[in-house]
């Protein structure tokens, strides 16, 4: 089935946000449909895996958003690159505002489904954000936990500080990748990390890339990342239904753990499905894996969803 998309435009503050509308098939502007917004995960734009699910839900009946974070990808915003995580929590509120204002939204229907970093983003967003009715998450990362543990904060707070000396004294902004620029060349740094392999994989080849996925991260956004936590305070804010998809095949990206912390630390109605044999990356395209996935939330939204 072929469902429609169209391009939108929404406000974050002084921002606009590019997004795709992705609607069901034999749409009616006179019905109003549950709604469920798609969140890209880091370094993604929402032509990637976020469509990829948005496509799927629609497919089933839902009227779904995919959008560029603030700074990236299409959206506006300045400096560009920047993965600014208040940001991308409020671009999450600033687009169930979007969807609040169309006559074919039931604005008590609307839910989130954030994939990777993208899942952290929703979830936090969602615990102050309570016309989000459901929420799920596909390979979910605390992308604060995963910085933390992966850098010397300390020093990693130093060399922000003197990067943001520099550029107030007239220097170019630093610029890094979130990961290396092809197969070729994260073989040539002896990377063997299965996780970065399989994201080079899918970012960096024809299989997943788009040209707006850049692989572009302001170096000064890390301070802003160590410093956020997904899901501080999710046993007290976070009331709403919760589906999580994590893979069983397990890497260093940390989303089967921090799937499985979330589903331990979340206090209301909350389902675990761990897909056997998959790996972070493969619930990101691959149709046997994502396939399950999205028959399982599916299911999920059309439970709490409901009229």
């Amino acid at each position: 089935m072929d469902s429609p998309v169209r391009s939108v435009v929404f406000s974050n503050r002084n921002i606009d946000i590019a997004g795709d509308l992705h609607l069901p098939p034999g749409f009616d502007a006179g019905r109003r449909y549950p709604a469920i917004v798609t969140v890209h995960p880091g370094s993604g734009v929402k032509e990637q895996t976020a469509g990829i699910y948005a496509r799927h839900l629609a497919e089933k009946g839902y009227v779904t958003l995919a959008f560029d974070a603030s700074h990236q990808g299409e959206s506006g915003g300045e400096p560009r690159h920047q993965e600014e995580p208040a940001a991308r929590v409020e671009d999450i509120r600033c687009a169930v505002d979007f969807l609040t204002t169309l006559g074919h939204v039931d604005d008590e229907r609307i839910g989130v489904l954030g994939v990777c970093a993208g899942g952290g983003y929703a979830v936090n967003a969602a615990m102050t954000e309570h016309r989000i009715k459901a929420v799920g998450v596909v390979s979910v990362i605390n992308i604060g936990r995963a910085y933390r543990a992966g850098a010397s904060v300390g020093e990693a707070l130093e060399a922000v500080g003197r990067q943001r000396t520099a550029e107030a004294r007239g220097a170019a902004p630093l610029i890094t990748s979130w990961t290396p620029e092809s197969p070729e060349a994260a073989a040539e740094a002896g990377i063997t990390d299965s996780d970065m392999l399989e994201a080079v994989d899918y970012y960096r080849t024809p299989r997943g890339r788009h040209e707006r996925s850049d692989n572009r991260l302001r170096f000064t956004s890390v301070a802003s990342l160590l410093a956020f936590d997904a899901f501080h305070l999710v046993e007290e804010l976070l009331t709403q239904p919760l589906q999580i998809v994590v893979g069983n095949r397990i890497g260093s990206s940390g989303s089967y753990e921090d799937g499985r912390e979330l589903f331990r630390r979340a206090t209301g109605t909350k389902d675990l499905l761990v897909v056997d044999g998959a790996g972070h990356y493969d619930l990101y395209d691959r149709p046997e894996y994502v396939g399950q996935a999205v028959a399982k939330l599916g299911d999920f939204f059309a439970e709490n969803l409901k009229a």
